[in-house]
């Protein structure tokens, strides 16, 4: 399975079932009444995050995702049973997006975190539930209400304690296949590391896990090389460890060089607390090291071999004690601050005040009423019923629309646009 980070994919929940349409006819009992039951409600679109996946794979080729739809209502009041909800499963570190207006939905860092990204429609009301003492035998149903759908685009930024940073072919992967449980292509060529790879390490009581990110080079933060395609996986990091191979001669140049990439891919990135540390000591000799230790003196660097292990024990332990640190102070933090939880409600709430509306004159003739509410109760008329037509009417003048109309200059047989449906003007 190939590494993807990124991909937009489209999504649509159930929609709600349509009202039941029927009479109660039971022997003796000529005259029973309307007893068509409630459509139940479309599945809702769900994404749940899973630390078993690292990759959003799945998705590429696979690009439409629908719940299913609520059933209709039935007859002797029978409620149609509720669409099945869909749950898409996504990596631990997936950044959730709006496709279409960019917004934020959900980002989730945590094993199991759920989000509603799109709502089912509400079920249709039975022709039971529009019996009154005036309309008896109410000759119509609400049909069911569309679900949401949504273009939704998935960017996963991964989890990870520590990052390892730098210049291609440094041993970066030599190094997490030494501290860590991960097996990565090794070669002695650049780029060997095409996608980034994950590894657990535990130093005593302490486990963190180190992403081993492929090398950047000079450009990286405009897309040079593997470029930004992986440096958003560092951003998530506590820790930075910035590998550089001793044997090179421009040690500096290339110090300097890393740590401006990241500082123009992002402020934050640059900020982040950073162990220095010199690699391939083995393939060196002394008197450099020690050259290079007067020169790096004020980064403390360590010196350490992938290969033979040389100070492997002391770079582990470094990496223990910072990250014990951070944790401490971010713990901290979370206590002083008080978190407001985001409440993604993507589609209409039952409480949405139907007499917040707006009456506009499009041309001659014709007028659009717009509002949330009003325009559901639209959508779900059915307009083959002239029974739920005269509903809708009844609606528009109790809510003060008809009124409005009226000083708007509407005259009979002009059109009311609502929503999807077109109505016209009868006095």
């Amino acid at each position: 399975m190939r590494f993807c980070d990124e991909t937009t994919i489209w999504v649509k929940a159930g929609d709600g079932g349509n009202g039941g349409l029927s009479y109660r006819r039971e022997k003796y009992i000529p005259k029973g009444g309307p007893d068509g039951g409630n459509g139940g409600q479309g599945g809702n679109i769900i994404f749940a995050a899973d630390e078993n996946i690292n990759t959003l794979s799945e998705y590429v080729g696979h690009h439409h995702h629908k719940a299913k739809r609520g059933d209709p209502g039935m007859d002797k009041n029978k409620f149609g049973a509720d669409g099945e909800d869909l749950i898409l499963t996504v990596p631990v570190g997936t950044l959730i997006y709006d496709d279409d207006t960019g917004e934020l939905i959900a980002d989730l860092t945590e094993m199991n975190q759920q989000v509603l990204a799109a709502r089912g429609g509400r079920g249709g009301k039975g022709n039971a539930g529009f019996k009154t003492s005036i309309r008896k035998t109410p000759d119509f149903a609400e049909l069911g209400e569309p679900g949401q759908e949504r273009n939704i685009r998935l960017e996963l930024k991964l989890i990870a304690d520590v990052a390892l940073v730098g210049y291609p072919s440094v041993g970066k992967s030599t190094l997490i296949s030494r501290i860590s449980n991960s097996r990565p292509k090794i070669a002695d060529y650049p780029f060997t590391t095409l996608v980034p790879n994950l590894g657990v390490v535990k130093v005593d009581d302490v486990d963190f896990v180190v992403a081993d990110i492929p090398g950047l080079i000079e450009g990286a933060h405009a897309g040079k090389g593997l470029g930004d395609e992986f440096l958003k996986h560092i951003e998530r990091t506590k820790l930075i460890v910035h590998l550089i191979d001793i044997t090179h001669e421009k040690l500096k140049e290339e110090y300097q060089q890393i740590n401006k990439e990241l500082e123009l891919f992002s402020a934050e990135l640059a900020k982040k607390p950073q162990i220095l540390v010199f690699n391939k000591i083995d393939a060196s000799i002394p008197e450099l090291n020690d050259q290079v230790k007067k020169e790096f003196k004020k980064w403390q660097p360590l010196f350490i071999s992938s290969v033979s292990g040389e100070g492997l024990s002391t770079l582990l332990y470094a990496i223990k004690e910072a990250l014990v640190a951070l944790r401490k102070k971010e713990s901290q933090g979370k206590e002083t601050e008080k978190v407001v939880p985001k409440v993604f409600r993507p589609h209409l709430d039952d409480k949405e005040n139907i007499r917040q509306f707006e009456v506009t004159k499009l041309k001659e003739g014709e007028f659009q009423i717009t509002g949330k509410r009003i325009e559901q109760l639209s959508i779900m008329t059915d307009m083959s019923k002239k029974g739920a037509i005269y509903r809708m009417y009844d609606i528009l003048e109790k809510i003060g629309a008809m009124r409005e109309l009226k000083k708007q200059g509407i005259e009979l047989g002009n059109k009311i646009q609502i929503g999807v449906n077109t109505f016209e003007y009868l006095d």
